[in-house]
């Protein structure tokens, strides 16, 4: 038997979008919690915590959209023309995002107000787009001679509205919680007062989408709920409610790690449920990964490539969080 390399493929590419998922929203949390901290040395505090590893986070969507592009140009050619205009807007709150990012540190008393409102916009924006995207592709692309046969506005709809809302919160507990782990003092208690609410949020979002998903998607109804995939599945839902509880139980008491390492599990289980809902398909409804993937040659001669890639990117990153490791003083930067 052969090497499955669509799979493969497959594997990293969402291997490539869970590390981007993970370590881009938490710096972006930090943006989005920008209004709550109006004291001008707790923001600087904020982006110090981020500075030197923000950048290298979005890495890894670079990496998966170049993986589509390779793996799978079908579904890139069709997921890019449906999701053309929030992809935009994506690509557009980061650029943003990123200038007033470097700029706010330059600017003068008079201007710095300016930029810290560019900072939270440009971070509402991106994980706002990338929400909407996420419920577009749950919802599915019409599909014609393997062209996109859709309107330009057909992500639009209240689902993938609110996704893009839901994904704003997700990344706010992941915010807050990477503060809790990396700053001391009244900042880190303020960050502790609103990750409780914030994670109860998390797992009423995750709740609205568990359910609005099979009973707008039939197919997704039947993956969940027929036997044995609702006794296989369930594990992953009474997570999801183990894990909240925990970590509003632990916020409590706990100014490390754990309460962070619990928000990414948090993500990783609604991942996981995003996962199982649409396997196998990587245009919904009905494309699959290997009747979208590249020829043979094509998929094992880039796969060379990204495994000699990928195990740099992963060293470079873990050194740069060992190196920065710790929690960041106020009046402390790497600017």
């Amino acid at each position: 038997m052969g090497i499955d390399l669509p799979l493969i493929w497959a594997i990293v590419i969402g291997f490539g979008l869970m590390m981007y998922v993970i370590m881009d929203g938490f710096d972006l949390g930090i943006g989005i919690l920008f209004p709550l901290i109006p004291d001008r040395h707790d923001r600087d505090t904020m982006v110090n915590t981020i500075a030197p590893v923000w950048d290298g986070n979005e890495t890894w969507l670079a990496l998966g959209g170049a993986a589509l592009l390779a793996a799978f140009p079908l579904a890139y050619s069709v997921i890019l023309s449906a999701l053309y205009l929030p992809l935009v807007f994506m690509l557009l709150g980061l650029i943003w995002r990123g200038v007033s990012f470097e700029f706010r540190f330059k600017a003068d008393a008079a201007h710095r107000p300016f930029w810290d409102k560019a900072f939270a916009g440009g971070s509402y924006v991106a994980t706002f787009a990338q929400g909407v995207c996420l419920g577009a592709f749950i919802n599915g692309f019409e599909v014609s001679g393997g062209v996109y046969s859709g309107n330009g506005l057909d992500w639009l709809s209240p689902f993938s509205i609110f996704t893009g809302i839901g994904l704003v919160v997700a990344y706010a507990l992941l915010g807050s919680t990477w503060l809790i782990m990396k700053t001391e003092g009244l900042l880190q208690r303020r960050m502790k007062e609103l990750a409780r609410p914030i994670a109860c949020l998390v797992l009423l979002a995750i709740a609205i989408v568990s359910l609005w998903t099979p009973l707008s998607h039939p197919q997704i109804a039947v993956r969940w709920f027929s036997v044995p995939n609702l006794f296989l599945f369930a594990p992953v839902p009474l997570l999801v409610l183990l894990v909240t509880w925990t970590i509003v139980h632990i916020l409590r008491y706990e100014t490390h790690a754990a309460p962070f390492i619990l928000s990414l599990l948090l993500v990783f289980l609604g991942y996981s449920g995003f996962a199982i809902s649409l396997w196998p398909n990587i245009i919904p409804p009905s494309v699959s990964i290997w009747d979208a993937a590249s020829p043979g040659e094509s998929l094992g001669f880039t796969l060379v490539g990204a495994l000699f890639v990928i195990p740099f990117i992963l060293m470079y990153t873990a050194w740069s969080y060992y190196v920065f490791r710790g929690k960041v003083k106020s009046g402390e930067g790497y600017h």
